[in-house]
């Protein structure tokens, strides 16, 4: 039997073990690198990108690195890890709007996409032409947000972006949404234009950023020439906040308008990512993807169950049963502390794509801090933190050290083994390094991508679960 054709689309990403096969070991060993400064690149979108391979049931597509943007800043490269941060902060309040929490500091295809490091935001973008003739755009990649929408023209208020702004008025592709058709009311608060009968939208996130404009089908082509039809997009005439660089957004999360949801008939609703290091700047940079249908799930993988959140949907929750420091687990907290509570909706733990920082519950971040500090007594601690770190080292003495491990234990007796890279990261030019976790007061806590770097994270919302594959990338 022939088997199913799937497109590919690239992307970046994580790491996960079976319980049974956790290293032993306390420590292992980090190499230290310095953050460096970036020199002027290639725009993305002026890049020519080509097949990696090709057969009759897949569609191999290449994917950049955020050393492929055109750096236009001449910040350094620790102001720009400082703007990501504050960036970061305004992310996690975003989601705590959403959730309602007070705001404290079988067939497969692939698209490129890239580290917005460069641009100083801890988003990942990818590379999509939209419209016929289509128009080339960078899209944020967001498992927090369902709408995929994109600016255009005419513009009301646009803030300034990579290329050329789409003008839905030279696309033959471009249908506007009646506002009685089912598809407008699948909008969380659908508007309407009276007058000419079209279906307004409005996304409006927790740091104050908002797009709003009417409610669209399109065609979308992806690098190598795959294309889909009939895609539901709004299209943004009023756009304003904390975007950078981007056309618009692709949104990966759980609700009926996400991406991965208008993609289930055709390829299931199951996608994977893998996420380069938001640093590295090796030549030539290394590959990421992010792929959709049944070609994006590994064979022989641990996953864990999804948890959803009765109260919002949008979110991929996981259960978080706890966290081990070289080699022990760490104790001095409840598995409350990290456990969803459906009645109120609060609690939990999410992954997330667009959270740079990993998040946790209060006295789960003291007590997984405290661990680590107590296993790096050895090293030169810092009078002082950085943004939102509080525990900095300077290793600028050392070709390289001994830092304890670190692995998240989830429900089903997976375990995320994570490198030292992934949580032992530099801040500067200098030699300075931060442990790369935060606390939150909020209750919620997130896996954010500065720890899923090097791994590919699967969403399978078919079976319900989220694996995490080893050297994913």
């Amino acid at each position: 039997m022939a088997s199913s054709p799937f497109l590919l689309f690239p992307l970046l990403l994580l790491f996960l073990l079976p319980l049974t096969t956790t290293s032993t070991s306390s420590h292992q060993t980090l190499i230290p690198t310095p953050l460096q400064d970036y020199p002027t690149l290639t725009p993305l979108l002026d890049q020519t990108l080509t097949h990696v391979t090709t057969d009759s049931s897949s569609l191999h597509l290449p994917i950049s690195h955020h050393d492929s943007l055109h750096v236009t800043s001449n910040l350094t490269s620790s102001s720009l890890l400082l703007l990501r941060l504050t960036r970061d902060s305004n992310r996690v309040s975003s989601l705590h709007s959403l959730l309602g929490l007070p705001r404290h500091a079988n067939r497969t295809f692939v698209s490129p996409i890239v580290s917005g490091l460069s641009y100083g935001s801890g988003e990942y973008f990818t590379r999509i032409g939209i419209g016929t003739p289509q128009t080339q755009s960078l899209f944020v990649l967001d498992t927090g947000s369902d709408v995929l929408w994109v600016q255009c023209a005419p513009c009301r208020r646009c803030y300034n972006q990579t290329g050329r702004i789409f003008n839905p008025w030279n696309s033959r592709s471009y249908r506007s949404v009646p506002c009685m058709a089912p598809l407008c009311h699948r909008l969380d608060l659908p508007g309407c234009d009276k007058r000419r009968q079209k279906c307004l939208y409005e996304v409006s996130y927790g740091d104050g950023s908002v797009t709003t404009g009417e409610l669209s089908t399109e065609t979308l082509t992806f690098s190598g020439g795959a294309r889909i039809g009939r895609v539901v997009v709004g299209c943004g005439h009023d756009n304003e906040g904390l975007f950078v660089a981007a056309a618009g957004l692709v949104g990966l999360g759980r609700g009926p308008l996400s991406f991965p949801s208008q993609l289930a008939r055709r390829y299931g609703r199951q996608f994977s990512y893998c996420l380069v290091d938001r640093t590295s700047s090796g030549a030539p940079p290394k590959p990421s993807s992010i792929v959709f249908g049944s070609g994006s799930v590994p064979a022989g993988i641990a996953f864990t169950p999804m948890v959803r959140n009765p109260k919002l949907a949008t979110f991929y929750y996981v259960q978080l049963i706890g966290i081990s420091i070289g080699g022990a687990p760490v104790s001095g907290f409840a598995q409350s502390d990290l456990r969803l509570n459906r009645q109120t909706g609060r609690g939990g733990v999410i992954v997330d794509s667009g959270t740079s920082v990993t998040r946790l519950a209060r006295s789960v971040y003291v007590a997984v801090r405290d661990a680590f500090r107590a296993g790096t007594a050895g090293l030169k601690r810092t009078a002082g933190g950085f943004s939102l770190f509080d525990t900095c080292y300077d290793i600028s003495a050392h070709s390289e050290v001994k830092v304890p491990t670190l692995a998240m234990h989830f429900a089903g007796g997976s375990v995320v083994a994570l490198p030292p890279e992934n949580y032992l990261i530099p801040v500067d030019t200098k030699g300075t390094f931060c442990f790369a976790f935060a606390g939150t007061d909020s209750g919620v806590s997130i896996i954010g991508n500065i720890q899923q770097q090097g791994f590919r994270v699967v969403f399978d919302a078919d079976r319900e679960r989220i694996g995490f594959v080893p050297r994913g990338c």
